[in-house]
């Protein structure tokens, strides 16, 4: 993807996910011993996350290429001396400088660049030594549905090679593992059989009921699968 084809999107399910509360605050919770105080948030969207992430870093630079999208970040976040807001791609035209960050975040975004490696290279660069990678990704092949493909999912991971692939760039491993047991079923029978959309009343009723389940769930089991990925890395 380059610099003249930023996307246009803002769907319904991007709407549908601000009511997934539950669900991005369990993600920021796993990801909290590892964010630093200078953290690049890539593919930001309109916010939503960043919201929830922004209490745990003294510095966010989000980076979001969507022309649509942009100003809803930027205007939420106006008014905050700690957050800058890029609209483009990361690594794309950006004079901030190499060995910047000590956290470079992605929640469901990597799954949208064709080149990952290339773009995890890009990561390697901007961190600072013993600087973090943190990924969450959506997980398990055969749970690739329409949905995927109308959102510009290139594909979806699995444990190995995701784990394969972040230490072929230079990261080391500190941790993978699935995220989201309960959750292969229900995506799986919506999405992928029914051909479902997401909406806010579906991703708030799961947000309610199942990700408390499934939470408590994986805090005492490793997950032997899961609707997501979610990794944590090192820059030697």
């Amino acid at each position: 993807m380059t610099e003249s084809a930023r996307p246009q999107y803002f769907g319904r399910d991007l709407e549908a996910m601000t009511f997934a509360d539950n669900y991005h605050r369990w993600i920021v919770d796993r990801f909290q011993p590892y964010i630093g105080d200078d953290t690049a948030e890539i593919g930001a969207g309109i916010g939503n996350f960043s919201r929830l992430l922004r209490p745990h870093t003294a510095r966010l630079t989000a980076y979001e290429p969507s022309e649509n999208m942009y100003p809803v970040l930027h205007e939420q976040f106006a008014n905050d001396d700690g957050v800058t807001t890029h609209n483009g791609f990361f690594g794309v035209g950006d004079d901030n400088g190499p060995t910047r960050f000590d956290t470079v975040l992605y929640v469901n975004v990597l799954e949208h660049i064709e080149d990952d490696k290339t773009e995890l290279e890009r990561v390697l660069h901007a961190l600072k030594p013993g600087g973090h990678l943190l990924v969450f990704v959506p997980a398990l092949s055969f749970l690739y549905s329409d949905l995927d493909k109308q959102v510009g999912h290139y594909r979806r991971y699995h444990k190995r090679p995701l784990a394969e692939l972040v230490q072929q760039v230079g990261f080391e491993l500190d941790w993978i593992r699935y995220f989201d047991l309960l959750g292969i079923a229900p995506w799986y029978i919506a999405f992928t059989l029914l051909g479902r959309s997401v909406t806010g009343s579906n991703v708030s009723l799961y947000d309610r009921i199942g990700v408390p389940i499934t939470r408590s769930i994986e805090r005492v089991i490793n997950p032997p699968a899961g609707k997501n990925l979610i990794l944590v890395a090192r820059k030697p």
